[in-house]
């Protein structure tokens, strides 16, 4: 999904050529977006989901939940999410065929474990199998909005399935992979063996970090940094 202006054109560009390199079966990119322009004709471009909500989160994560509607225009059966911010690194084929039966597959977040809280920044679902999740928001956002702090939790608490991927398969560039302060001064990011995909939740995004750079603010700087971190350049394109 893409809205507003934080990532161009360019990052499902990325997206769809990562795909290309990383799956050895024919597979169709979805976007689901406000604005198409610049993007590659290839990826099949629709309006986002309409989900209603209050003005102070329509335009944050929690749009992500129009996707649990009965029916999606372009897609069915079970669809592999990835935000836009992510690097793939590895084969994603496996995903389609991990827990077959399952019709939710997610990362366990990377600062919450055992606390059966799901990171959507990479996720698989059966298309219709939990409408339940659009339908209790649309009906009474604020209700939903007032128990759950984000969307990710809103679904990990709410639906009534959720499998894992293999821990490796899916790490966070922030918090599995930057070296603890103060060696992020002097240690570039490494990747790991067996690393599939790599999420960029918050900042810095891929091009920041691929050049060393994390926009904070200057107090801030005495530990956000990032030294540039060049196998970001070998996938990311």
């Amino acid at each position: 999904m893409k809205w507003g202006e934080r990532y161009p054109s360019d990052y499902v560009n990325s997206l769809l050529s990562m795909i290309r390199r990383n799956s050895r079966r024919p597979t169709r990119l979805v976007c689901y977006t406000d604005d198409a322009r610049g993007i590659d004709p290839v990826v099949a471009c629709f309006p986002i989901p309409e989900l209603v909500l209050p003005e102070r989160v329509k335009n944050k994560p929690w749009r992500k939940i129009g996707l649990w509607r009965p029916e999606l225009p372009g897609v069915s059966g079970d669809v592999l999410f990835m935000d836009l911010d992510v690097v793939i690194t590895g084969s994603i084929d496996e995903f389609f065929d991990y827990e077959p039966n399952a019709t939710f597959c997610v990362i366990e977040n990377w600062t919450q474990p055992g606390s059966k809280i799901g990171n959507t920044s990479v996720y698989r679902f059966r298309v219709g199998s939990h409408p339940y999740l659009y339908e209790n928001l649309a009906k009474d956002p604020e209700s939903i909005l007032g128990q759950f702090p984000n969307s990710q939790t809103y679904i990990s608490r709410s639906i009534r399935e959720m499998k894992y991927w293999p821990e490796a398969w899916c790490v966070s560039f922030k918090h599995s992979l930057l070296p603890r302060w103060p060696l992020n001064f002097f240690v570039s990011a490494a990747l790991p063996e067996g690393t599939k995909i790599v999420c960029f939740t918050g900042k810095p995004d891929p091009d920041e970090a691929r050049d060393g750079r994390w926009p904070a603010r200057w107090y801030k700087k005495v530990y956000k940094h990032v030294r540039p971190t060049p196998w970001i350049q070998e996938h990311w394109r």
